[in-house]
């Protein structure tokens, strides 16, 4: 039986990873592009779309909240900052349980 995307996304619930950035905070498309890419290598498949409205402060403990889209579905992704090394930002990816 095929996951459905809830499920699928889901699984990539709690992911971290590190992206460089020059100033004190990281791009919204940066951002979003990130997040995109790494559902896709936690899960094995990119959503559809990934928006963040506005940047992450390059603070630990900082957070934004982002929209992903897979299969006409919407789901809320929180963006948190774990990590901050010079110009390397560790954040974690929490996509919603519910799509909404």
């Amino acid at each position: 039986m095929a996951a459905g995307p809830a499920a699928v996304l889901l699984a990539a619930a709690g992911c971290s990873f590190s992206l460089g950035v020059g100033g004190a905070s990281v791009g919204s498309d940066d951002v979003a592009n990130e997040v995109a890419r790494q559902l896709e290598e936690q899960v094995g498949r990119a959503p559809d779309d990934v928006s963040c409205p506005e940047n992450l402060p390059g603070e630990v403990g900082a957070s934004v909240r982002c929209e992903l889209t897979a299969d006409g579905e919407a789901y809320g992704v929180t963006v948190t900052v774990t990590e901050v090394e010079g110009t390397r930002v560790a954040f974690d990816v929490r996509v919603d349980d519910q799509a909404g």
